[in-house]
């Protein structure tokens, strides 16, 4: 109906216009007239009498008329501008930003409802965003350590609830669950020590009894020790070629090298060993507390769950009403896992045997040359004793949101992890910062007539330490409709060790978002140089992007809901070395970033609230539907250097090709269509959202047990389904033929390329729209 009466209403006033073009030309006229006869009765001597004196009267009151009438036209037709036009500019924001008034489009206000141009909502955004608060708000939240359940945790989850409930939100709450976390013993200490030849405790390592491996397996173990570098498959292949034998013996592995904990305890686990210790090697985190480094006798924790989420309700949700029998994830480990400090490492490492290692393994513990084990000298041996406690504890989540005014269905989700076990100044405190800050931004933006097309969601989760629990155990609630209404999620986990580097690790589909907002945002440490440029300026902003990893508190909304996803940080080329340590606090990380904490928060939050304005303002979302055609035409190039030795066993790559062109074809198509569609149009922005928001999802593999494998997720999940584990078995036709598996390879290609083919099939719309010709190869 509005459509309609704006379209009368401008075929009334091209009316009016032309009428009031030819009565100005008709009164012209008459007035020159008027002019030319008063001039030759006044040099005639005419009597002034007669039928002239009534005509000049008579052209007197038409121009009267005349210009009355045009008042009142003038009049009406401001009015009825201002009426139907409805924008009302806020005189917060200044006038700039006329370049984009002009072009219309994506960035022009549609006049049905956003309000703002988007040159106006970040002058907004970035006038609204205050230093000062994300510095205040990291130094009370890392006060003190404040892990689930405890009366810290407790407070600071209703002094977060308190914030966002004086802003000016349109709904805040909170969501309750229990879950199985766990902790150590409180009277039963965990403990290692080298014993001699004859089994007797010769001596007694130190370990904090606060250090631990949350999911880690209780028990002990007595053994050897071998020392495996970071822990990944490598570095176990590394030692299997060299005849190391780990099995029955205790992995010493240091931390880092892209490898979570989990993952280390794992690989320790499946290549034999009984036992697992992870410490902090001088060489990757620095040991000099008077150059802000770790104490020598500090320890990193973190949790050994390979998964997310509550590890006894895999694939469903922990809520409390929940009757179902605890199910065990296979992702817990079955070997005891145990945290230890540099200088516990270097005492153990410094007694080893055996052949050396490779001079790329060789840390920089005092004393310790490089071997690998697996004896100690004397024939000595180490024994490892864990005691942790299994409990129930119930987590809260807060969440506060804004309504979208065009697509309330569709949300836009930022969250931050709450919980620390230590003072977690960067753990939790800066994502909070920044999540809190964001909420006052957007919804003072909102009273200052910001009105986002799409719903923003806030989101303080609850046992982030544990691996996630709280907002995973939200997804597996929700699971069912966030593919249809989840546009992104933005994590802020983590979000500050520095202020020189920006890492993103992130969905292909937000990559051009990105790209655009880091152009957008000035560099917190080189002044007047944006984030791009600085990038640009140091080998390519390329490098910026990189793939999503199993820690992140973004990996589960990508890899288990199939919501596109992204994890910004910034940080320092010298690794920040206090997180998941009890040396994580506000001062520390002040100091590291030069008592500029505020300001690289102020940047980050702005670096996401303009992908954030971009999602609410824009009429279609603007995701890279096309990215992953480019991700497996990669994996096919690798096919293709093995056809040979593919078709020789009777495989052929064929149907791959075939359903990466399906797909290609069908993200080139609907992208062409929205170019050339009206995209102001509600019902047509509204149909091609719908399809845009789903496309993470199609690549959430149906043909594998969301229990079993939760991170169904063909690209970025883990399981025999994905793409990197089909890659890693592909390489064995070159690296070790002799373990190439002809059989498990057929079933991994066929869950890729269905999963593939599944996703082209669902982006191309209606099945009238499919032409899939599928030939059947043996």
């Amino acid at each position: 109906m509005l459509m309609m009466s704006l379209s009368f209403s401008g075929v009334s006033m091209e009316t009016m216009m032309t009428r009031y073009r030819r009565s100005s030309t008709v009164s012209l006229d008459h007035s020159e007239e008027e002019a030319e006869l008063s001039l030759v009765m006044s040099h005639g001597e005419v009597e002034r009498t007669g039928p002239f004196r009534g005509h000049h009267g008579n052209c007197k009151v038409c121009v009267m008329l005349c210009v009355s009438a045009l008042l009142v036209f003038v009049l009406t037709f401001l009015l009825a501008y201002v009426v139907l036009s409805g924008r009302y500019h806020c005189s917060l924001t200044g006038r700039g930003e006329g370049d984009e008034r002009q072009r219309g489009g994506a960035n022009a206000a549609s006049g049905e409802g956003e309000g703002l141009y988007l040159g106006e909502l970040r002058m907004m955004m970035k006038k609204l965003l205050q230093d000062e608060d994300i510095y205040n708000t990291v130094s009370q939240v890392s006060a003190e350590p404040h892990p689930p359940g405890s009366p810290d945790g407790t407070a600071l989850a209703s002094t977060i609830l308190q914030r966002l409930r004086k802003l000016d939100m349109d709904h805040t709450w909170t969501e309750s669950l229990y879950a199985t976390l766990q902790f150590p013993h409180r009277s039963r200490r965990s403990s290692l020590h080298i014993l001699d030849s004859a089994g007797m405790v010769l001596d007694q390592v130190q370990v904090n009894p606060s250090d631990f491996c949350p999911y880690s397996a209780s028990g002990n173990t007595t053994g050897g020790v071998v020392y495996a570098n970071y822990g990944r498959p490598q570095d176990f292949n590394w030692l299997r070629r060299a005849g190391v034998s780990i099995i029955g013996h205790v992995v010493v592995m240091r931390v880092g090298g892209g490898v979570s904990f989990a993952e280390k305890v794992w690989l320790a686990e499946k290549n034999g060993g009984s036992g697992a210790l992870i410490y902090p090697d001088p060489a990757d985190l620095p040991q000099d507390p008077r150059r802000l480094g770790l104490n020598t006798h500090t320890a990193v924790s973190e949790h050994v769950h390979l998964g997310s989420g509550d590890p006894f309700t895999p694939g469903f949700p922990s809520f409390n009403q929940t009757q179902f029998p605890q199910i065990q994830s296979s992702g817990l480990p079955l070997i005891p896992a145990l945290p230890i400090s540099a200088t516990a490492a270097a005492k153990l490492l410094s007694q080893l045997t055996g052949p050396p290692c490779p001079p790329s393994w060789r840390g920089r513990l005092p004393y310790v040359r490089c071997l690998v084990g697996p004896g100690l000298s004397s024939g000595r041996r180490v024994q490892l004793v864990v005691h942790n406690v299994m409990r129930p504890v119930q987590l809260n989540n807060i969440f506060s949101s804004l309504e979208g005014r065009m697509e309330p269905e569709q949300y836009i989700i930022l969250g931050a992890q709450r919980d620390s076990l230590g003072p977690g100044a960067v753990k939790s405190g800066i994502g909070t910062a920044i999540l809190l800050e964001l909420a006052r931004t957007f919804s003072t933006m909102v009273t200052h007539g910001f009105r986002p097309r799409r719903s923003l969601l806030f989101v303080s989760w609850d046992a982030g330490e544990f691996g996630h629990v709280g907002a995973t155990e939200w997804l597996e609630g929700h699971l069912s409709m966030l593919h249809l209404k989840a546009v992104a999620y933005f994590s802020l986990d983590q979000a500050v060790m520095g202020d020189d580097l920006l890492s993103a690790y992130t969905s292909p589909l937000l990559v051009d978002l990105l790209d655009a907002a880091i152009r957008q945002v000035e560099h917190p440490k080189h002044v007047g140089q944006s984030i791009y440029a600085q990038a640009e300026h140091s080998g390519g902003s390329w490098r910026i992007m990189k793939p999503l990893y199993l820690n992140s508190g973004a990996f589960s909304f990508t890899a288990f809901a199939g919501v596109p996803a992204i994890e910004l940080h910034f940080s320092e080329e010298r690794a920040y070395p206090f997180v998941n340590t009890p040396m994580d606090t506000a001062s520390r990380l002040q100091e590291v970033l030069g008592g500029r904490l505020g300001v690289a928060g102020r940047s980050l939050g702005q670096l996401i609230g303009e992908m954030v304005l971009r999602l609410a303002h824009d009429h279609i979302l603007p995701l890279r539907i096309t990215s992953y055609a480019q991700t497996v035409l990669q994996f096919s190039a690798k096919l293709n250097k093995h056809s040979a030795e593919l078709q020789s066993r009777g495989l052929s790559p064929q149907w791959v090709f075939s359903a990466r062109g399906d797909y290609s074809r069908a993200a080139e198509t609907l992208q062409r269509a929205i170019e050339q569609s009206d995209i102001h149009d509600v019902s047509t922005a509204r149909r091609y959202n719908t399809r845009i928001v789903k496309v993470e999802y199609y690549f959430l593999s149906q043909y594998v047990s969301v229990v079993e494998s939760p991170f169904r997720h063909v690209i970025h999940g883990r399981g025999e389904h994905t793409l990197s584990t089909l890659t890693d078995h592909l390489s064995l036709l070159t690296s070790d033929p002799e373990r190439f598996n002809e059989t498990r390879f057929r079933r991994q290609l066929a869950l890729f390329t269905w999963t593939l083919q599944g996703a082209a099939n669902a982006l191309s719309g209606d099945v009238w729209s499919l032409h899939n010709t599928h030939t059947n190869t043996h």
